[in-house]
């Protein structure tokens, strides 16, 4: 099966080699990144490509926020000027229901074997794969190896495991040393999503079982928590590892630069993460790639695409920022010190979920964060609330519909 995809991949990239750039085309990629991940696609990403394709690359930084907007606006001008975008998986829906991409169906042999089936199958609407995989993030679980040396305590692997430990190390420190991100906005709804699906529920339905399940647990877990969960994001939580604030927290896997390469505290580790009453589950975050409709270089963008989901150009982008990879076999040239976070990461991504690609996001968001508020730091009663919040989730759903 491998060779005959492998075989179809070849006459396709053979077939788009046909379509040569002449010198001065240029390919317009959009991505919101920051200084430091610019820099490598400059430096590392973009030269090789624009060697070999004999072009060049304008890069755009449009906030994930913003681009949309931007594409919409250019699209209903007929003016489109971005070819190829790195998308937040977030709110992918609204992108296809304006009919804003090119369909990648019958390109799809770009996306090697190597590159795992379950970042690829939730990139498909209405049977047409509008996406290709680009870079996946899912969080890992940090913890101390100091306090988790399998002696003083183990690391929780179940529900049960996590609220012993934190309330054994609420009783021997005085204080809690685990937290949940409760900064009330996206940082808490990633978590609380993790929760309901490890419980079997549905976020978008907010008062299954499985939601009933996590709200529940989370607010028998709550009294023992940090103090700091209310200002654990995914920023801040680095700081708390890092001076011993926590013990035990969720987080992305830029923590690992930071913990442990910039604050050097080497004591702290990370796996996957813990099992609920339905198994594990973790949310995949990340990007994406696009190509937009109107972009007058679609061919050169699939090349791109190609090349950049390649298993060159997946070891360079791990080796150099710490991306976690859409391929198994891209991690060659990890540090001995990454290895284990890596690991973790890998493990994480084979129990990952893609939020589910509606268009009221925004909304399931809004209601995720006044119960975790309401049940978990109030002590509302779960099914209550839920129930009312529930309601009103499907009223604001059915009217984007």
């Amino acid at each position: 099966m491998h060779h005959m995809v492998r075989a179809t991949l070849g006459l396709l990239l053979s077939s788009l080699a046909m379509v040569t750039c002449s010198s001065g085309e240029t390919l317009s990629i959009a991505a919101s990144l920051g200084e430091n991940e610019w820099k490598v696609m400059r430096e590392h990403v973009f030269p090789p490509f624009e060697a070999r394709e004999n072009c060049r690359i304008r890069a755009v930084n449009i906030e994930a926020g913003d681009t949309l907007k931007k594409l919409e606006v250019m699209h209903r001008a007929n003016r489109m000027s971005i070819d190829l975008v790195l998308l937040d998986n977030m709110n992918l829906a609204p992108y296809v229901e304006k009919r804003l991409l090119l369909d990648l169906t019958k390109y799809q042999a770009l996306i090697d074997p190597e590159v795992d089936a379950s970042l690829v199958q939730p990139l498909t609407f209405h049977g047409q794969l509008m996406f290709f995989p680009g870079r996946p993030n899912v969080q890992i679980t940090y913890y101390n190896t100091d306090v988790f040396n399998g002696t003083t305590q183990t690391i929780p692997e179940t529900w049960d495991a996590l609220l012993e430990v934190a309330k054994q190390l609420k009783a021997a420190y005085k204080v809690g040393k685990v937290a949940v991100h409760g900064t009330l906005d996206g940082n808490t709804t990633a978590q609380v999503f993790e929760f309901i699906t490890a419980a079997g529920g549905k976020i978008t339905t907010f008062n299954d079982a499985g939601s009933i399940k996590a709200f529940t647990f989370l607010q028998q877990l709550y009294p023992y928590l940090s103090p700091e969960t209310k200002k654990a994001n995914w920023n801040t939580t680095n700081k708390f590892l890092s001076e011993d604030t926590l013990f035990l927290a969720r987080n992305w896997p830029v923590g690992m630069q930071v913990i442990v390469q910039q604050n050097q505290k080497t004591n702290i580790k990370a796996y996957a993460t813990w099992a609920g009453p339905a198994g594990r589950a973790t949310m995949i975050g990340g990007d994406v790639i696009a190509i937009t409709k109107r972009s007058s270089n679609q061919e050169l963008a699939l090349k791109f695409a190609g090349y950049f989901m390649s298993r060159e150009m997946q070891t360079l982008l791990v080796t150099e920022l710490g991306w976690p990879p859409i391929r198994s076999d891209a991690l060659g040239s990890v540090p001995e010190w990454q290895q284990g976070f890596f690991k973790a990461i890998m493990e994480a991504l084979r129990y990952g979920h893609y939020r589910p690609a509606i268009m009221g996001w925004s909304a399931v968001e809004k209601y995720v964060n006044l119960a975790f508020k309401d049940i978990v730091i109030d002590g509302r009663d779960v099914q209550t609330t839920l129930d009312t919040y529930a309601r009103d989730l499907q009223e604001e759903l059915d009217w984007l519909k």
